[in-house]
C-alpha cells in the first residue's frame, strides 16, 4: 500500500512547513490529488491518521481536493477530461489519448495555530 509512504510524506511536509510557519498545532491539512495520481483517497486518510498520532498534526483534518484529469486526443486534436487511464475519447471515441493533467498530487496548504 503505498497510500502508507505518501501520507509519512505529506506528514514530513506538515512537520516542516509548520515549524517554519511557527504553528504549534496544525488543525487541517489541504491536499489535491488528481483523478490519475493512483491514490486511493480513502486509504489514505486511514494512513494520515494513522501517521500524525503524536505529531503536531494530530487530530487534524485532511480536506482533500480531487482535481480533474485530462489527456491530449489525437483524434480531435484537443484536450478532454478523463477519468482513469485506458478510457476512449469522451468526443470521438478514439483511443489515441496522451495524458495531460491530474496525475499531480500536492499539500495546497495547512491551517494552524
Amino acid at each position: 500500500m503505498h497510500e502508507m509512504s505518501i501520507a509519512e510524506s505529506v506528514l514530513g511536509i506538515v512537520e516542516e512547513t509548520a515549524r517554519r510557519e511557527g504553528f504549534s498545532r496544525v488543525a487541517e491539512v489541504r491536499l489535491e490529488i488528481g483523478r490519475l495520481a493512483a491514490v486511493e483517497v480513502e486509504a489514505l486518510r486511514f494512513c494520515f491518521d494513522a501517521v500524525v498520532r503524536g505529531s503536531l498534526a494530530e487530530g487534524a483534518a485532511l480536506a482533500i481536493e480531487e482535481t480533474p484529469g485530462t489527456a491530449w486526443c489525437f483524434g480531435c486534436n484537443d484536450t478532454v477530461s478523463v477519468d482513469s487511464r485506458g478510457e476512449p475519447c469522451p468526443r470521438c471515441g478514439g483511443a489515441r489519448l496522451q495524458v495531460s493533467g491530474g496525475t499531480d498530487m500536492r499539500v495546497k496548504d495547512l491551517v494552524g495555530s
